[in-house]
Formats: structure tokens, sequence, C-alpha cells
């Protein structure tokens, strides 16, 4: 009995056991809990896709606005447009002759007395510049200017020397300010205003308009006759023009510019004109490198003669 059930269990494991399974229609996209299925649904925004193949050459003026007013498009510009901004002219307009020799030569002489009638009969046209820019500037005074005008020369002169940019760019114009720059890099400048010999005066001022008639600029010419030390050095301390010791007498001619029709327009240093007749200045010394020496030629060793066969 024991064998014949040891035999009947052995034939029962080998024996394939038939395993039946139903089959489930499940997908894997469903999360398990449906319990936010609405949440996840407002998720998703249904967006109204243009139709790119519609004929807009053949819709009406009306009906091209309003797809458009629907979209929120701007209608296209055949042209394009950069705004931009004028702050100064590039260049001094109708530029005032001074008188030769002045502050040294008499008034008697003959090409004085030339230049001053000619002075007298472009007075008129200042007069008007000056009416003009009253006429934006109530409070202007051409001899109260003056004043103001030092006192933007020396801060300019100052700045420059003191190598500040960004004041020296409130007190002069875009054209001066490289012409202000030019070969001030790697060089210590040292300058000071010692005194007026003559109190500075306008002596000449026109307005032009740049662009439109609306578009009005100002420029006023005043006459410095200072006393002034300046002293520059190189980038190795060396002084290559003027001196802290001497000082110089100074006339200058300089051009203030004001854009009249901006409303937070300021006098700025324009130019400075330099008349014919005035001497050239002595020129800087310059720092270059020596030359190596050349060399020495070497001497010709004593060779014996040789006789003739």
């Amino acid at each position: 009995m024991a064998s014949s059930l040891l035999s009947k269990m052995g034939a029962l494991r080998l024996t394939p056991v038939a395993v039946y399974t139903q089959a489930s229609r499940t997908t894997t996209s469903k999360h398990w809990d449906p319990k936010f299925k609405k949440l996840r649904a407002k998720k998703f925004l249904k967006v109204d896709l243009p139709n790119f193949n519609e004929d807009f050459d053949t819709m009406s003026r009306e009906k091209l606005r309003q797809k458009m007013k629907e979209r929120g498009v701007l209608p296209p510009r055949p042209w394009m447009e950069r705004p931009f901004y004028i702050s100064a002219t590039g260049g001094v307009f109708e530029p005032y002759v001074p008188p030769e020799g002045d502050g040294k030569a008499s008034i008697v002489s003959a090409s004085r007395a030339k230049q001053t009638v000619e002075l007298l009969e472009k007075k008129s046209k200042s007069m008007m510049a000056i009416r003009k820019i009253k006429s934006f500037e109530e409070d202007f005074d051409s001899k109260q200017f003056a004043g103001i005008a030092q006192d933007i020369y020396i801060k300019a002169h100052e700045s420059l020397a003191n190598n500040d940019k960004r004041t020296l760019r409130l007190h002069v114009t875009e054209k001066a300010y490289p012409e202000f720059r030019h070969n001030a890099l790697h060089k210590t400048i040292h300058w000071k205003f010692l005194e007026s010999l003559e109190p500075p005066r306008v002596v000449h001022a026109r307005c032009t308009d740049v662009i439109s008639k609306e578009n009005i600029f100002g420029q006023v010419t005043v006459r410095f006759h200072t006393r002034q030390q300046l002293a520059v050095y190189d980038r190795f301390g060396r002084l290559i023009h003027g001196s802290e010791i001497l000082a110089k007498d100074v006339l200058e001619y300089v051009v203030f510019e004001k854009h009249l029709s901006n409303l937070y327009g300021t006098w700025r240093v324009h130019d400075k004109l330099i008349p014919d007749w005035m001497p050239p200045k002595d020129p800087s010394k310059l720092t270059r490198v020596q030359p190596e020496p050349e060399p020495e030629p070497e001497p010709a060793a004593d060779t014996p003669a040789i006789a003739d066969k």
C-alpha cells in the first residue's frame, strides 16, 4: 500500500498544472485612484488654433481688422522707425572771428579798427539770437551768464585733471568730450585757475534749428582772459608740458551750447575758437625709446704689402 501511494504522488508531481487567468481590459495611462480625475482634466486647456489656410487677400479691411483684434495682433508698418536723440550739434555755426591782436594790440591800428566795424555790423544778429534764447529761458542775462560760463569752464577742466569722466560729461558736449580726452591717457594733469585778468563777457550768440523748426540749439561764445597754471606728466612721472611754478596768461574764446527745445537742457562747453593770428603753442616733450648705439667699426688689421712679381 505504501509503495503504491508513493508511486501515485510521484506521478502527480510530474504532471503539468494548467493555470487559467481571465484577461482584463486595463491601461497604464490612468491613475489607480480616480479621486483627482477632474482636477487633472483642468490642467489641459483647449486652444483655438488659427486657420493657416485662410486667404487674407480676399478679405475686406473690416474683416482683417476684426480678426487682428481677436488675436491681439498689431497691424504691420511699412517702415522701420528707430528713435534717436540729438543732444548736441556737430560743430559751430557762424563762428566768432576775434579781432586781431585782442588783448595786446592797440585799437587805433588799421586792421583792428576794420574788424571792430565788422563786429558792430554782426552785433544785431547776436541781439536777435539772445532774444530767441530768452523766449526759451526767461531768466537769461548775458552779463550773469558770463559768470555762470566761467564756473562751467573751471569745473570741466578740474574734472579733466581729476580724470572724472562722469562729471566731465555733465559740463562738455558729445563733440567736445573726445577733444578734451585726446592724449590724456596715462598722463597726470595738474591744472589750477588763478585769477581773471579781465571779466568774462559774451561776444557772440547764434541760434539754429536741426531737422525741424521746433528743435532749436543755442550757442554763446564767451571771451576769457585768465591766468592759469598747467603741468602735464607722462606715465613715468616726467614733465612733458607746462610748469607748476610758472603761471601764464591765457586768452580763450569758448563756445557754450544748450538744447533750447529740451526742458532739461543745460549749458555745456562745446568748442574753443583759435584765431589764425594767435601764435602756435609750444610742442610737448614726448617720451621716446632711446635708440641702441651703433656698433663701432673694427680697426683694419695691418697686412704686409705684397711685392709685384
